[in-house]
């Protein structure tokens, strides 16, 4: 099924959603007042088969209007009823394809007519799709082996109107709690997109990287291709690798291997380059069995990062690593965790789950991520945090995303139950 492009056609399938939430109101009403039920409005909007029209339908959109699907099911899923936080989570993995026909006219939309002449094969049929775009395998007739990532017409344009669209009527719907506060995940999740649909500003930060890791071997990424580079294709060479999640039976010391490295990269990205992948999708890496290399593929949500937020994270866990809680309520502070208006309790709260988040950094030695509880007390810490009413404050969208790729890389090393020591790389 091809990609509606057009805002008219997107906001279409968005209002078919909204009738079909409420056409399943009045037949549940109804079905529940026939057994002598009084059922209450909530529960009518929040049952499984208005989950899976939302799911379906953003799906079936993609863009804009898919991520934020993703986003609210990572970010707040433990707030959401199961069965809806279930089916959300769908989402980051149930991207469908564009047809051929539509794969083709955005190829010719970009490289012109005829563009097929300059490739030797080209695979209609796409390696991964995601919620901005596919990857095709393509061999040129100059011989190159390409990754082609081909982005869904009209993702760009409808960005700000799908986030927005989508968002209300999840509100409408009672999809979402009234008490959630998500207009920061919004307003950051169109800032986001909009960096990830600019496929030139991609290219850009893979060259960067290429650059800022000429001198670690154990990384591997892909050449871009500039000469068959838009707003809306991106062109690299394509590398083989194993996805990291089939890994899990691998040997220890590779699991191992492969979680050091990702930490390792990611100390480096926040307190040297000061520039981070901030996506913690699994499917953004792979890993060379033959070679050992991390394969590191999308640079799509690359964020820069100043000096003083750099410096504030240091401090952080620095203040953790020594249990000096006065130098991590001072980091908080200026982070934006809490102000200084912020009720004491409320502090005590956010330097008890930081101490809880950070503690695979400050325990010395290896750390054991197949026996941890680690996910549990953090995540009971926030939602105890957050649904205190006196205490509604989310932090920057900077602090928020670094928060969510090391969240993502708990749980990758979590799933491939590695034991490293965090706290020593933290040292260096």
């Amino acid at each position: 099924m091809a990609v509606p492009s057009g805002r008219g056609a997107r906001l279409a399938r968005l209002g078919w959603m909204a009738t079909g939430i409420a056409g399943s109101m009045v037949a549940e009403g109804a079905r529940q007042l026939a057994q002598g039920n009084r059922p209450k409005m909530s529960n009518l909007l929040l049952t499984p088969a208005n989950a899976r029209r939302v799911a379906d339908q953003l799906a079936k959109l993609r863009g804009a209007a898919m991520k934020v699907g993703q986003l609210v099911s990572m970010e707040t899923g433990d707030l959401l009823p199961p069965a809806l936080a279930e089916i959300l989570a769908r989402l980051r993995s149930d991207a469908r394809a564009m047809p051929r026909a539509q794969v083709a006219g955005v190829l010719e939309a970009n490289w012109g007519k005829g563009w097929e002449k300059r490739f030797k094969h080209f695979s209609f049929t796409p390696l991964a799709a995601a919620s901005i775009g596919q990857v095709h395998r393509a061999q040129t007739r100059d011989g190159r082996d390409l990754a082609i990532k081909i982005q869904y017409p009209g993702v760009r344009e409808s960005i700000n109107s799908d986030v927005d669209n989508v968002a209300g009527l999840l509100r409408m719907s009672g999809l979402l709690p009234r008490e959630m506060d998500i207009k920061p995940l919004l307003r950051d999740a169109k800032r986001q997109l909009h960096d990830e649909a600019d496929y030139l500003k991609e290219g850009d930060y893979l060259q960067r990287y290429c650059t800022l890791l000429a001198d670690a071997p154990q990384y591997q990424l892909p050449a871009l291709h500039t000469d068959l580079t838009t707003h809306c294709v991106l062109a690299m060479d394509y590398v083989g690798g194993v996805p990291l999640e089939s890994l899990i039976d691998a040997p220890q010391d590779t699991r191992n291997r492969v979680v050091e490295l990702l930490f390792a990269l990611l100390l480096r990205e926040v307190f040297e380059f000061r520039l981070v992948q901030t996506d913690p999708n699994f499917a953004n890496y792979r890993y060379d069995t033959a070679t050992q290399q991390l394969i590191l593929l999308d640079f799509g949500a690359t964020r820069p990062y100043k000096a003083g937020m750099a410096r504030d994270f240091r401090n952080l866990m620095r203040g953790a690593m020594a249990d000096d809680r006065a130098t991590m309520a001072k980091a908080c502070l200026a982070i934006g965790y809490f102000d200084a208006e912020s009720q004491e309790r409320h502090k005590e709260a956010v330097l008890n789950i930081g101490m809880d988040a950070l503690e695979p950094f400050c325990l010395p030695g290896p750390y054991d991520f197949a026996t941890t509880d680690l996910p549990e007390r953090v995540r009971a810490g926030g939602l105890a945090l957050g649904m205190d009413r006196a205490f509604w404050k989310l932090p920057p969208a900077d602090a928020m995303l670094l928060q969510r790729k090391f969240a993502g890389l708990y749980l990758l090393a979590i799933r491939l139950k590695a034991c490293v020591d965090i706290h020593a790389l933290m040292q260096k």
